[in-house]
């Protein structure tokens, strides 16, 4: 019975492993994250940046249930859409230096959250969709010289915020629901001759 001792010894290693696990504060977040209904992957087995989702908790995710994603290495994807997260929690999502996309469709952000973006320079999708956010919110977006996609269906904003916007980035797409930038006319045809 040679392996009884040494499953013996390989005994106090796992307990060292998941001692180490608990003290790791990205792992402590995680583990808080997904205790409240959210959702942290790999985006891919060969890429360590991570994608974060509460989406499917909806309504029941609050500013405090957001709050470990700082603690998180590395995310890219944020789904924030269709919980109840306000002003106050966007502080949560200030360093996250990494972030590329955003979804905060159907939350109750308004301008003032928007300034907790400003810093975030990889950027390159955000969903305002159903928000509080007007004209006032978008100046804070002004410097996210990545952004590409930018959706603003059933906001307070305006015609002239979103052209002030467009001055200062000029490649970003500004999707407004049934309103959407206007784009070149097709080159006209040749009618077909019969």
């Amino acid at each position: 019975m040679r392996i009884f001792p040494f499953s013996l010894a390989l005994q106090p290693a796992a307990k060292k492993e998941a001692a180490a696990k608990a003290a790791d504060p990205a792992a402590k977040a995680i583990a808080a994250i997904e205790k409240s209904g959210g959702s942290v992957r790999a985006l891919a087995q060969n890429d360590e940046r991570k994608e974060v989702s509460f989406y499917l908790q909806g309504a029941a995710i609050k500013d405090a249930d957001i709050a470990p994603v700082a603690q998180v290495p590395k995310v890219a994807y944020l789904h924030l859409g269709k919980t109840s997260i306000t002003d106050a929690g966007m502080a949560h999502l200030k360093g996250l230096t990494e972030l590329e996309q955003l979804h905060l469709e159907g939350t109750k952000i308004g301008d003032s959250g928007l300034a907790q973006l400003k810093d975030l320079k990889k950027l390159t999708y955000l969903n305002l969709y159903n928000t509080g956010v007007s004209d006032a919110g978008l100046t804070h977006l002004a410097g996210l010289t990545a952004l590409k996609s930018l959706y603003l269906w059933q906001t307070k904003v305006t015609d002239a915020g979103v052209a002030k916007l467009k001055q200062a980035l000029p490649n970003v797409q500004i999707i407004r629901g049934w309103d959407l930038e206007p784009k070149p006319a097709p080159a006209a045809t040749p009618p077909e001759k019969k």
